[in-house]
């Protein structure tokens, strides 16, 4: 029993840390734009670039 004098204090530390993280990460803004990332999968140019890429037999310094 003498230990809930020690596990609910620092329970509850948890909790009002985890709390106070989420309050600073919405109103910091980090769930704002969350769909950015998908969308940017998708509106990727998929062309290929101009220069030639560099084959393996090139770039063993042969």
């Amino acid at each position: 029993m003498e230990i809930l004098y020690l596990l609910l204090p620092i329970s509850m530390g948890f909790v009002l840390l985890i709390g106070g993280a989420l309050w600073w990460a919405i109103f910091s803004g980090q769930f704002e734009g969350t769909d950015n990332a998908a969308q940017s999968v998708l509106l990727d140019d998929d062309k290929p670039s101009d220069t030639p890429s560099e084959s393996p037999e090139q770039t063993d310094g042969r």
